[in-house]
């Protein structure tokens, strides 16, 4: 089975080897019938602190690094 991978913005890069990722899904309510936004934040590991703020990066599920951090940064796109 293979690790989930999820593209956001980096919203925040303040912390060492850390960035913070956002993601926005959007799917049809399933009473409403109308488009929802929903997104989510996820600390994930950059090891060589090229993320900056406002960059698209791509991120891949991994093994736990600390409490927070269960995610790796696999490539920036912009």
């Amino acid at each position: 089975m293979s690790a989930r991978q999820v593209q956001g913005v980096v919203v925040s890069d303040k912390g060492n080897k850390t960035i913070v990722v956002l993601i926005e899904r959007r799917y049809r309510h399933p009473l409403l019938k109308k488009i929802v936004r929903r997104s989510k934040k996820y600390h994930a590991h950059d090891e060589d602190n090229i993320a900056k703020i406002g960059d698209v990066v791509k991120i891949e599920e991994c093994v736990p690094k600390s409490r927070k951090k269960t995610w790796n940064m696999i490539s920036k796109i912009s």
